[in-house]
């Protein structure tokens, strides 16, 4: 039977993507680690809030049927405060980011790429001018200013800097079994979870590539591209960086630095005197320490607290337009999305990722409209419904 491979909300890409994906692919998707905890919090938080709805706009709403959606992220356009959010390799499609940076662009947001991702960083910014890219303290000095060097040379326009990953990975509901490399041993080993999963076969039959496993923005100047868990290991035996360190990453790329995973108020203060420009307020999406609040509750303390020093973005559980809108009501700039998008991509591809951005959007515009706002620079606290002891301090002394 035809199936319209139009889907209406993100729940629904996640569905096609876990009836699409054989079990170890859509498996590293899935979130959390432990008991999954943090990712259930990061997003029931959101349906916690409520909204407090206008039937008459303020009068700044009535000067037009449209609202305004857009804003800026260090310096950077966009037409409406989503960003996508930088994860590693994307073996859900054969064009992986590249097909993610094209929907993007398409819809005139913003790319951000991780230093783990599957293509390289000039295949990305040629189908999107606004990439982000991302790196972790991982490796020597030299290395890492290499990185930065190739990553300025290809177009980057901003360096996000992730400091919110940690060894947990043990999961109670457990991880898929991901190969070192896909080679003809490989394949014939996961070839019984492979098969049933035909139309995943034939995407990547049709691209005459199997799925890449290296980390090729991670490729030294003499010397191939290391594999994920090359990496991976490079970063677990890289000693943890000081907030020195993170002054010496952002005065060496030079430009807008956001600062990732941050979700204590005394760290923000400190990624302030480290001359950031931004800063995301963030868990890994749950993949961190297991009981880590959800971001969202965080979020205000984080943005009373820097808000005017700095650009504040929050990552994690964001599924809809409304938990977009929320975000922004508690002093977020933008919103990262990452899970989101790769559903969207094993849904439909490139098409698929611009059907979940085109769905936050229309959530968004809904919720400002109902709100009674112009745009949304005009949402405040005062348009939510806030439980109380909902919002959490962490690292700001007696409230915590």
């Amino acid at each position: 039977m035809f199936r319209n491979p139009w889907f209406e909300t993100v729940a629904e890409a996640q569905r096609r993507a876990k009836r699409r994906l054989p079990y170890m692919v859509y498996g590293a998707l899935v979130a959390g680690s432990e008991r999954g905890r943090t990712v259930d919090d990061n997003i029931t938080a959101f349906g916690e809030l409520g909204f407090a709805p206008r039937v008459v706009g303020r009068s700044s709403a009535g000067d037009r049927a449209e609202r305004d959606l857009s804003t800026t992220v260090m310096g950077v356009e966009s037409s409406f405060p989503v960003l996508i959010s930088p994860t590693g390799v994307q073996a859900v499609h054969p064009d992986g980011e590249v097909a993610v940076a094209r929907a993007a662009a398409n819809r005139g947001v913003i790319m951000g790429l991780s230093s783990f991702a599957s293509k390289p960083v000039e295949e990305v910014a040629a189908a999107n001018p606004n990439v982000f890219f991302q790196m972790y303290w991982s490796g020597d000095r030299d290395a890492m200013v290499q990185r930065m060097e190739r990553a300025k040379a290809a177009g980057a326009k901003a360096l996000i800097a992730t400091l919110d990953w940690s060894f947990s990975h043990g999961r109670d509901w457990g991880s898929p079994t991901i190969p070192e490399k896909i080679d003809a041993k490989t394949v014939a080993k996961l070839a019984p979870g492979v098969l049933p999963y035909p139309g995943w076969l034939w995407r990547f039959a049709k691209s005459g590539r199997l799925p890449d496993l290296t980390t090729p923005n991670l490729k030294p100047p003499n010397g191939p591209a290391p594999t994920f868990f090359g990496a991976y290991g490079e970063w677990m035996q890289t000693p943890p960086p000081t907030w020195e360190d993170v002054a010496w990453l952002r005065k060496e790329w030079g430009g807008p630095f956001m600062l990732k995973g941050v979700t204590r108020v005394d760290d923000a203060k400190r990624a302030v005197d480290a001359g950031v420009t931004a800063l995301s307020v963030s868990n890994h999406g749950g993949n961190n320490l297991d009981t880590t609040p959800a971001t969202i509750r965080v979020l205000p303390s984080i943005a009373d607290a820097v808000g005017d020093q700095v650009e504040v973005l929050l990552d994690g559980g964001v599924r809809r337009g409304g938990d977009v809108a929320k975000a922004l009501a508690l002093g977020a700039r933008a919103v990262l999305i990452g899970r989101a998008s790769l559903w969207g991509l094993a849904a439909n591809g490139e098409a698929g990722v611009e059907n979940v951005l085109d769905i936050l959007r229309s959530g968004l515009d809904s919720a400002v409209l109902g709100l009674g706002h112009a745009g949304v620079r005009d949402l405040s606290p005062d348009d939510l419904v806030v439980p109380r002891d909902f919002r959490l301090t962490l690292g700001g002394g007696s409230e915590d």
